[in-house]
């Protein structure tokens, strides 16, 4: 073998065959073991019940708060404080499964905190698309209510672009919350923990009492 021919063998050798699918970790699946989205569903749940993922935990960025009004579990996420470039996205994946399985049987909502953010914390738009792609239908048909706090332009403008092409089911669920204080017509204020960071914030941005919650009585 001449030696051109033994570096195109290691170089064809490196490009994987078209009989090919990526999985949401990046990883190489061969064709004869794709699964179907329960089957994967299932394999990640199993994962996430037994692996270590203290290192995902540990950050705080994602916890439930209690419950709203109604009594629905409040699923709390920090954007500012989710590495989105300096973490295992998988294992992200596996701790986002492993809390909210057991949660999302029946009805919940989700207080995304967008306080305070940066680039940093922005996951691709890739990602996101394939964990939505690859939760069950529970998670989109329990999702009572998606809260977005303080958003920004770019929040406002990929929340409409993410739930007109890639999340159409529940485009309907999010609103966007200039601050803490619109919360609290669907939640009260002691079931809503969040961090310091954001209520300083919010006072320096929006002042003190500056609505006055309606109280919510009937279910969206």
């Amino acid at each position: 073998m001449t030696m051109v021919e033994g570096m195109t063998s290691i170089e064809l050798g490196t490009i994987p065959s078209q009989d090919t699918t990526i999985g949401v970790s990046g990883d190489v699946m061969p064709e004869e073991v794709m699964e179907t989205p329960e089957e994967r569903y299932e394999r990640l749940l199993h994962r996430a019940q037994i692996e270590d993922l203290s290192e995902v935990s540990g950050i705080g960025c994602l916890y439930q708060s209690g419950v709203d009004r109604l009594g629905r579990p409040v699923i709390v996420f920090c954007g500012k404080w989710f590495p989105a470039h300096n973490i295992d996205l998988e294992k992200a994946l596996l701790y986002l499964i492993k809390l909210l399985d057991p949660i999302v049987k029946g009805d919940y909502v989700i207080a995304y905190f967008h306080t305070l953010t940066s680039t940093n914390n922005y996951p691709s738009l890739h990602w996101l698309r394939d964990v939505y792609s690859v939760l069950p239908y529970k998670y989109k048909k329990n999702l009572k209510a998606f809260y977005i706090v303080h958003p920004t332009f770019w929040t406002k403008m990929m929340t409409w672009w993410f739930t007109t092409f890639m999340a159409p089911a529940i485009k309907a669920k999010v609103h966007s919350l200039p601050g803490v204080e619109h919360l609290y017509s669907a939640i009260t204020k002691d079931q809503l923990e969040i961090p310091a960071y954001i209520t300083e914030y919010d006072m320096a941005t929006n002042g003190i009492h500056y609505f006055t919650p309606q109280t919510q009585t009937t279910t969206s």
